[in-house]
């Protein structure tokens, strides 16, 4: 039997991207809309979806010019929201759909995200992804008390705490402590409710949680990191890998990096999957489709390209020089503490880190990446399927795709996928024809 390929959507951007100014975007002056969260998580179950995921940075993007003046003229990044209430409403109006919430580890308490997704996962009955990141956006950190970055290796390593943290607190309560005998007036069972005594280098916890355990007891631990710390970081924590797409020969040295971290952690590669970043556009056509496609890019500012990319880098694009190299670019990321990977890696992977390039033909590139025009899948559904099963299958034939959709997108871009690719997806018996799980973590592995 084929493996199936796992769907989801993408909606960390509400507001950011060019084309919530095109005819039939859900985006208007009452933004934000509770009913057009709720739409969209209705459709995304009728769809068969593994899940909704929402990436997350706090700050409005300040790294380019050092202002956040273009990034609010723009809509960079922000407005954005604390989603768990909106996740909440939308658990309301479906029963399957899982969904994927952002923290920093880097700026958040593990006891407190502990208690709040034990919350969740008990609202929505086992349906709740936690994201964590570490950040390398300074605005972030400026919200925060930060003045810089902190170290890229400190970061993670306070990741990995952070979710072993996690791990132990919700474990801190037995599945089976609680007794409710109405007779007796006994709740729950002491010896089942054990503090964690936790004491590392970045955290000090007593515990325990003071919860009911939730329906996965562990929400699914996603990550994306890419970096070569990055990867041994996730193959510390994650059921699931969040990766970017790129040429099917990077993917696969991507998963073939995973599989060995993993591997070294005492890890099953087989049950972590990667879900590729995406965009999918179809069409009757291959004509309609790409000049769907060719929207994405249309009368886009360069100033909202380096607002994006400035945040998402760390690195503040409006010093570029007339000419440089990738590879110097590159030093002067990784001289600011930001992240290793990302576009300008991709970038010079595909070009030659010594490829010598002007200000101009980079910001070429920066205005694809921006709009996510260089991961969007453009076709007719048969063509995109055939292009999502070559990667599938290159890349393991474990995990899938995460389509990003925007509230800030056309309605039709959503409703194509779940009304044309994903019936072509299924006629291939690589997509589901129901919900077999009773949670997300299990409906992520069948």
């Amino acid at each position: 039997m084929k493996k199936r390929i796992h769907l989801a959507f993408d909606m960390s951007w509400t507001n950011v991207e060019t084309q919530w100014r095109l005819p039939g975007s859900w985006v208007d002056n009452r933004h934000p809309n509770i009913g057009m969260f709720e739409e969209a998580a209705r459709e995304a179950e009728r769809g068969g979806l593994d899940m909704i995921f929402y990436g997350d940075s706090t700050g409005i993007p300040n790294t380019w010019k050092d202002s956040i003046e273009d990034g609010v003229s723009y809509g960079v990044a922000w407005p954005r929201f604390e989603m768990s209430p909106w996740i909440a409403a939308m658990s309301r109006v479906t029963s399957h759909l899982g969904f994927g919430l952002t923290y920093a580890s880097t700026f958040m308490h593990p006891f407190y995200t502990a208690r709040l997704l034990n919350s969740l996962d008990h609202i929505t009955n086992g349906r709740i992804a936690f994201n964590v990141v570490t950040s390398q956006r300074k605005s972030d950190y400026n919200n925060y008390g930060y003045d810089e970055l902190t170290d890229h290796e400190e970061r993670y390593q306070r990741l990995e705490e952070f979710i072993d943290v996690c791990h132990r607190l919700w474990d801190s309560v037995a599945p089976d402590a609680f007794i409710w005998d109405r007779k007796t007036g006994i709740v729950a069972d002491p010896a089942k409710v054990r503090a964690i005594n936790h004491e590392g280098r970045f955290f000090k916890v007593k515990g325990p949680l003071s919860v009911v355990p939730s329906p996965q007891v562990h929400p699914v631990i996603l990550q994306a990191g890419g970096s070569p710390r990055g990867t041994r970081a996730a193959a510390h924590v994650a059921d699931h890998v969040f990766g970017l797409t790129k040429t099917v020969p990077l993917m696969q040295q991507q998963r073939k990096d995973l599989d060995q971290a993993l591997i070294e952690e005492g890890r099953d590669p087989e049950k972590v999957g990667i879900l590729w970043s995406s965009r999918a556009v179809v069409g009757e056509t291959e004509a309609e489709a790409q000049a769907l496609k060719e929207t994405m890019i249309a009368d886009v500012p360069t100033e909202a390209v380096g607002v994006w990319l400035s945040h998402n880098t760390g690195y503040d694009m409006s010093r570029l020089p007339p000419r440089f190299t990738l590879k110097e670019l590159q030093e002067r990321i990784v001289a600011a503490n930001a992240s290793p990977v990302g576009f300008v890696n991709i970038l010079a992977s595909k070009h030659g880190e010594g490829t010598e390039i002007t200000r101009d033909e980079f910001f070429d590139h920066a205005l694809r990446a921006a709009t996510g025009y260089h991961v969007t899948f453009a076709g007719t559904a048969a063509r995109l399927a055939d292009q999502m099963e070559e990667m599938f299958e290159g890349t393991g034939s474990r995990g899938g795709f995460m389509l990003s959709i925007s509230p800030g997108s056309q309605r039709a871009i959503m409703l194509n996928i779940l009304d044309q690719l994903v019936p072509e997806l299924k006629r291939r018996g690589r997509y589901r024809t129901s919900y077999d799980g009773s949670n997300l973590r299990e409906n992520l592995l069948t």
